[in-house]
C-alpha cells in the first residue's frame, strides 16, 4: 500500500504541478528561515513516507533497543570497569556522577537508524544522547508540504499524519524543571549555543513554539552568562532552565570547566538538559557496549534478542581478543583485513567529521585511519546496506528522479519511547546534513482513504 501511495504521489506531479510547488516551497524555506547556514534545508518536492506498521515497528523496535542502554547507562555508574568501555574523556569523568535533579540523563535525544531487508528490519548505528537537532525543522517543514500544490491533490486520495518533535522537547523540558525544583509554574527557557553556528535558525523555531506555548524563551551565548552568589546569570536576568545544544565538549574546550554555566551545574544551581551525564551514551562506544559479548549478563533476553538484530557489530578499537559472528578473532588483524565491510567512527564527533568508510577507501588510507584510530578513541562498525527511494527534484524545469540514501532519526522523549522522527536524504554513502552530503525532508505516515 505505501508502494501504492508513492507512486501515486510521483504520478501526480506532472511538471507544472513541480514547478508551482517548487516555487512556494522556495518562498516557504526564505519566509520560514528554513536554511541550514546558507543552504536551503530541504531540495526535493515529496516528503517521507511511512507506513502505521513500519512506524509502529520502530517504536517498538527502539523501546527495547532503549530499555538495553538504559541498563548499560546505569551499570556504568555503578561499575567503573563498565564506565571504562565508553572511554570518557577525564574531564567528562569528574562531570557524569553529578546529581542532575532529574530521573533521566538523556531527557532528549535521538536514535539514528536505517530501515534493511532481511532479518531484523532496522538497524540503529548511532545514539544521539547529547543534543539532538532537526526537531524545529522538521515540524515547520511538515506545515509547508501540507500547504503545497502536489499536496492538495495527493490528500485527496491518501490520508498523511505528521510526527511532530517539538512538544516533546518542551514537555521533558518542564518535566525536568519540575523534577529538579519541586515546583510546576513555567519557567524561562534559555537556549544556549555559540552565536556563529548554523543551527540558530533552528533556536529561532523553537523560541516561537516556547513562546506561544506560554513559556519565556532567550537565545543566548555561553560568553554572555556569568555565576555569581550561586545565580546563574544572563543577558536578561537568571536563568533557572537551560535546552542545551552547545556541545559540552566546545564548552570545556572554549571556556574550561570552570565556565559559569558548568560551576551553576555542579552547585545544582540550574536544570540543564541535557545534563553531562549524557555523555555516557552519546559516545558511540555505547553502541559497542550494547553489542561487546562480555557485557552480554546486563540484559535481558528481549534485548538481547533486538541488539542482535538491530545493532551492528561494534567495538572500540583497540588491540584484544573478541567475537565477530560467533567466530574469535583478533580484533587488529581483523579490522586489516575486512576493510570492505567496515566503517571508522571517531567516538565523540559530529557531521560526519572522522568518519572513514572502508569501503570508499584505498588499502593505505584504511591503514592510515586504523593508526588514528588507535591514538584517539575510535569505534570500528559493520557496514550496513543502506536503503534508497527515488525522489523528485526540479532540474530545468522538468521534474526529475534520483535514488537516495534514506535515514530514519527517530526522536526519544524521557530517554525511553519514541514519538517523531528525522528523515535525511542522500546521494553519498554518509548522510548528514552538517556535512554537506544531504538534505532533510518531513515525515508523514500515510493510509490510503
Amino acid at each position: 500500500m505505501l508502494r501504492d501511495g508513492i507512486d501515486q504521489y510521483h504520478a501526480l506531479l506532472t511538471d507544472d504541478i513541480a514547478g508551482e510547488t517548487q516555487r512556494q516551497l522556495d518562498e516557504q524555506l526564505k519566509l520560514r528561515g528554513l536554511f541550514f547556514g546558507d543552504r536551503a534545508l530541504c531540495s526535493v518536492l515529496r516528503p517521507r513516507f511511512l507506513s502505521p506498521a513500519q512506524y509502529r515497528f520502530l517504536q517498538k523496535r527502539g523501546a527495547i533497543v532503549l530499555q538495553a542502554f538504559r541498563k548499560a547507562h546505569q551499570a556504568a555508574l555503578a561499575n567503573d570497569a563498565v564506565l571504562e568501555q565508553f572511554r570518557l574523556a577525564d574531564w567528562e569523568h569528574a562531570f557524569v556522577r553529578v546529581p542532575t535533579g532529574f530521573r533521566d540523563a538523556s531527557p532528549v535525544s535521538r536514535l539514528d537508524a536505517f530501515f534493511v531487508a532481511g532479518a531484523g528490519g532496522m538497524k540503529f548505528t548511532e545514539y544521539n544522547a547529547e543534543t539532538p537537532a532537526g526537531g524545529g525543522y522538521n515540524d515547520v517543514l511538515t506545515e509547508v508540504f501540507y500547504g503545497l500544490p502536489i499536496m492538495r491533490e495527493f490528500l485527496r486520495h491518501w490520508d498523511v499524519q505528521p510526527l511532530p518533535a517539538r512538544h516533546n522537547v518542551l514537555h521533558a523540558l518542564l518535566d525536568a524543571y519540575e523534577q529538579w525544583s519541586g515546583l510546576r509554574n513555567r519557567p524561562a527557557i534559555a537556549i544556549v549555543d555559540w552565536a556563529d553556528v548554523p543551527t540558530q535558525s533552528e533556536f529561532l523555531l523553537f523560541q516561537d513554539y516556547f513562546v506561544r506555548q506560554g513559556i519565556p524563551c532567550t537565545i543566548m551565548a555561553p560568553e554572555e552568562m556569568s555565576y555569581e552568589g550561586g545565580k546563574l546569570m544572563g543577558p536578561g536576568g537568571q536563568v533557572s532552565v537551560i535546552y542545551k545544544r552547545v556541545l559540552l565538549h566546545e564548552l570545556v574546550e572554549r571556556g574550561g570547566i570552570d565556565h559559569p554555566i558548568l560551576r551553576a551545574f555542579r552547585d545544582g544551581a540550574v536544570c540543564m538538559v541535557n545534563p553531562p551525564a549524557c555523555k555516557i551514551l552519546h559516545k558511540k562506544a555505547s553502541l559497542a557496549v550494547l553489542s561487546d559479548e562480555r557485557n552480554a549478563h546486563l540484559y535481558g533476553a528481549d534485548e538481547l534478542e533486538a541488539i542482535d538484530l538491530s545493532i551492528p557489530w561494534t567495538r572500540v578499537v583497540e588491540e584484544r581478543r573478541t567475537t565477530h559472528e560467533q567466530r574469535d578473532i583478533d580484533l587488529l588483524p581483523f579490522i586489516a583485513e575486512n576493510r570492505e565491510q567496515l566503517v571508522l567512527k571517531p567516538n565523540d564527533e559530529y557531521g560526519g567529521k572522522g568518519i572513514v568508510l572502508g569501503w570508499e577507501v584505498s588499502d593505505a588510507e584504511w591503514r592510515d585511519g586504523v593508526t588514528l584510530a588507535l591514538s584517539e578513541p575510535y569505534i570500528v562498525q559493520q557496514r550496513i546496506p543502506l536503503p534508497k527511494e527515488a525522489f523528485p527534484s526540479m532540474v530545468d524545469g522538468k521534474v526529475v528522479f534520483a535514488d537516495r540514501m534514506v535515514d530514519t532519526a527517530p526522536y526519544v522523549a524521557y530517554g525511553d519511547h519514541i514519538d517523531g522522527c528525522l528523515s535525511r536524504l542522500a546521494t553519498a554513502a554518509l548522510l548528514n546534513v552538517t556535512a554537506g552530503t544531504g538534505t532533510q525532508t518531513p515525515t508523514f505516515i500515510a493510509e490510503k482513504r
